[in-house]
């Protein structure tokens, strides 16, 4: 996902061969007919998270981590199949533009990254008050180059961990005052299914 319009990369570089369109449909938008057939490379009519993560690049001009892709698809792959159609990636793309403008509102310099502080304002605005000790470990958990800033990709897969954990709990706190015991069989079916 790139900073510019194109929020599949950088400019696309080819066009989709006559007939790659689906047929049209008042149900899926003409631009994310459009796009899915872009990313759509193998024209299998479904997208994979590789072909995901080939049209996706974050700010640093790098793709999107497996990791993001396999998450993203996940949460719209309606019948587990490890793929997307064309109604499920409407969703996907709809996600992501929006994610994406969540980001740049927190990224205030536009360096194309979330540095610690702006992490903090982010997750403050949406309701969590973490300690700069946490943070710093979300960030230094995330990016494993140690730049210490976080990108758009691992900025969707924090939030998207962070909420999945979050209900998770609140589904346990039961007299909702922050605090949960939980049997380790349970805790291991939290962590295991709020990562993918």
């Amino acid at each position: 996902m790139s900073y510019g319009n194109n929020p599949y990369g950088q400019g696309g570089g080819y066009a989709a061969p006559p007939g790659a369109f689906p047929p049209q449909n008042a149900q899926v938008s003409p631009q994310a007919q459009q796009w899915f057939a872009m990313v759509d490379r193998d024209r299998s009519g479904k997208i994979n998270s590789s072909e995901l993560q080939a049209a996706l690049v974050n700010g640093r001009g790098e793709h999107f981590s497996d990791n993001a892709c396999k998450l993203m698809i996940s949460m719209f792959d309606n019948d587990a199949s490890g793929t997307i159609d064309i109604f499920e990636f409407e969703k996907l793309y709809n996600y992501i533009n929006q994610w994406l403008q969540v980001f740049k509102t927190y990224d205030q310099d536009s360096s194309g990254h979330i540095e610690e502080h702006e992490l903090t304002q982010a997750f403050t605005q949406m309701g969590f008050r973490f300690t700069p000790d946490f943070i710093q470990f979300l960030v230094k958990k995330s990016d494993s180059q140690n730049h210490k800033e976080v990108s758009v990709d691992q900025f969707i897969v924090l939030c998207i961990q962070i909420q999945r954990f979050t209900e998770a709990f609140r589904q346990r706190d039961t007299q909702q005052n922050g605090t949960i015991t939980i049997g380790f069989e349970d805790f291991l079916t939290v962590a295991i299914g709020c990562s993918y």
